[in-house]
């Protein structure tokens, strides 16, 4: 290699690499700013008496559409917490947890047998804590039968919880609910404020509206598609034991990411 050769190579690879272009994100939700769904929060947060505590799966952490930090931050600070694991509790988990766990005004929302619905649920003697189990169904049920102390709570169910907002996602059951939709649907319950689902769950609708503006598609339910005759493969064991589970003991009323 020449003189000149050798010195033009050196002035190459002395160039350094362009940077990735990082699209600006949102502090509160770290999102990209374009995609924000900060705006349609609540302002100032929503006060409430209740609060929620989410048990959540591991897995759940890695959904980049999850909605349990839109209902944080719907929230006043310190009325929406979440707590991770496959048991509850275990030793990671602070102290406050076996609190609220042994508290008599404590509700798992999980739909038993044995689970009544949250609307006879004296509310007067309020305000309470509820529990909510944000997985799959499967995991769900883990997370139910590794954790004796959810046991001994006292079980609600919702009945009228109607169709989910969350369109661009396929539901498994007609009544299936986004872990925000379900939350707020309670609150609005507990709280004796009808409105308060409306306004919790507008950042979804945010969310759902950009989707769509941008090529996405609305999704029917598996149990409507069924229904209907549009389901595109066989009927799974697993899907078939959500259907009737769904049917036979909840009315209908589970949730998307669980069983709530």
């Amino acid at each position: 290699m020449t003189n000149i050769e050798d010195e033009a190579w050196q002035d190459l690879v002395g160039i350094g690499a362009d940077p990735p272009i990082r699209r600006d994100k949102c502090e509160q939700c770290k999102r990209p700013v374009v995609v924000c769904w900060c705006p349609a929060l609540p302002s100032p947060p929503e006060a409430v008496a209740s609060q929620i505590v989410i048990l959540q799966h591991p897995a759940e952490e890695k959904r980049s559409l999850r909605t349990a930090l839109m209902l944080q931050l719907g929230l006043e600070p310190g009325k929406c917490v979440v707590y991770k694991g496959k048991r509850f509790p275990n030793l990671k988990h602070p102290a406050e947890l076996q609190r609220i766990l042994e508290s008599p005004q404590t509700l798992l929302l999980y739909p038993s047998r044995d689970s009544v619905p949250l609307e006879e649920v004296d509310r007067s003697a309020g305000p309470y804590t509820l529990l909510l189990i944000d997985g799959t169904w499967p995991q769900a049920k883990a997370i139910y039968a590794s954790s004796p102390a959810l046991h001994r709570l006292r079980q609600v169910k919702l009945i009228a919880v109607g169709i989910s907002d969350y369109i661009i996602r396929t539901q498994p059951t007609e009544g299936c609910l986004s872990t925000l939709e379900t939350a707020a649907q309670c609150l609005a319950v507990l709280e004796s404020r009808p409105e308060l689902r409306q306004t919790l769950v507008r950042p979804l609708h945010t969310l759902c509206k950009y989707q769509l503006d941008n090529g996405a598609v609305e999704h029917q339910s598996k149990e409507f598609l069924l229904k209907n005759n549009q389901y595109p493969k066989p009927i799974g064991k697993r899907l078939s034991r959500l259907l009737n589970y769904s049917n036979t003991v909840c009315g209908g009323g589970l949730e998307k990411d669980s069983n709530t």
